[in-house]
């Protein structure tokens, strides 16, 4: 009798908020009863030298078999090449499923190619939506749902829009949110707010201060690249940094628009502290002692409610509406006064308290390949 070949899946991980939903998944895998076959493939949508360490090394995922080293490019650029450089590794590999997780360009590249060639889909965070379809990323979202074979929802009521989408039931499965995974799994490792600030002039300012300080990220287009907007943002947060002292780890767009637009005056104060990018544990050190985080950003939403930090979205919607409903997180857009009156409302009664989200309890990893080991027999 000769032995059966293990199941192979490729794992695909893109841009920079992937790392923390692939890590865990990777884990469960090769520790899985069955054996299977893993194959990380990086597309290269996101990637520097320092990211080896920030991610990779810090979230022990293990450095990519495949690297597509696609770079950077406008969207229909970027989809284009992903594509073009996965459909080889399909056929080299040919793998039982490609498994995709959120909704970057290389979520819906790598999914469409994958269908193109018959190799099953398994999407990791499904269901989310924002409605909002100026969103590049709601976009990737429901495309990327409608050729999935199997979807792993985080929240009830992705299981809800997936059936109202023509989803077939039987396809979905309810498993819990792997960025929790990651955050429980290494909140104990975060570096601490001191030693991200270590050497810089005005750190007692976020240290000692009475008030505590802010994390504040911004980085969607809708923000950063309509110069009208962003000058109101930098404007209203410069204020709310003269109550809260605001440490802010800027984006590379969002630098090079703050500099490209002239706006760099309104950050030139003490109370504000740039930052370059920073690594999984450093964000996960500034944000779990914030009084509150104002971003734009999705993943972070999830965090700070699993954290029990209050969240100000500067957006004017949201895919994860649990983190609002259960949450700890307030939607506000990017109307000033609606801003500073929500921060203000948070610093004198504490914001909302909210509570961690169903099967946020670090095992949706676990209950993923349990379901896969079924489905691959």
């Amino acid at each position: 009798m000769t032995d059966q070949v293990a199941p192979k899946i490729l794992c695909v991980v893109g841009a920079r908020p992937n790392f923390m939903k692939i890590a865990p998944i990777i884990d469960a895998l090769t520790q899985s009863a069955s054996p299977i076959q893993v194959r990380l493939v990086h597309t290269g949508q996101h990637y520097d030298e320092a990211m080896k360490h920030q991610f990779f090394n810090q979230l022990g995922i293990p450095h990519p078999d495949i690297d597509l080293g696609v770079g950077s490019g406008s969207h229909a650029v970027q989809t284009a090449e992903v594509m073009r450089r996965f459909e080889p590794v399909i056929d080299a590999e040919q793998p039982n499923a490609v498994l995709v997780v959120g909704d970057v360009n290389s979520t819906i590249a790598c999914a469409l190619v994958a269908s193109k060639k018959g190799v099953p889909v398994i999407h990791v965070e499904a269901g989310l939506r924002s409605y909002d379809r100026a969103m590049p990323e709601e976009i990737n979202r429901v495309l990327t749902d409608q050729i999935s074979d199997i979807l792993f929802t985080t929240e009830r009521s992705a299981h809800d829009n997936l059936l109202r989408e023509g989803i077939a039931s039987e396809r979905i499965h309810f498993v819990g949110n792997v960025m929790i995974d990651t955050l429980l799994r290494h909140v104990k490792q975060a570096v601490s707010v001191e030693r991200v600030l270590s050497g810089l002039e005005n750190a007692d300012i976020f240290l000692q201060g009475s008030t505590g300080y802010g994390v504040l990220t911004l980085h969607r287009p809708s923000n950063v690249d309509d110069p009208v907007v962003l000058e109101r943002l930098l404007v209203t947060l410069r204020d709310i940094s003269e109550r809260l002292p605001l440490i802010f780890p800027v984006h590379p767009r969002t630098e090079s628009r703050i500099k490209g637009l002239g706006l760099e005056s309104l950050l030139a104060t003490v109370r504000i502290q740039r930052l370059p990018p920073q690594g999984y544990l450093e964000m996960l050190g500034l944000m779990s002692r914030a009084r509150l985080v104002l971003t734009d950003s999705g993943g972070i939403q999830e965090e700070t409610t699993a954290l029990g930090v209050p969240c100000i979205t500067l957006r004017e919607s949201t895919e994860r509406p649990i983190t609002v409903e259960q949450g700890t997180n307030t939607i506000v857009g990017t109307d000033a006064s609606k801003i500073t009156f929500v921060t203000h409302e948070v610093l004198s009664q504490g914001g909302k308290g909210g509570r961690v989200p169903e099967l946020w309890d670090g095992r949706a990893a676990q209950r993923i390949v349990a379901i896969l080991d079924k489905w691959l027999k």
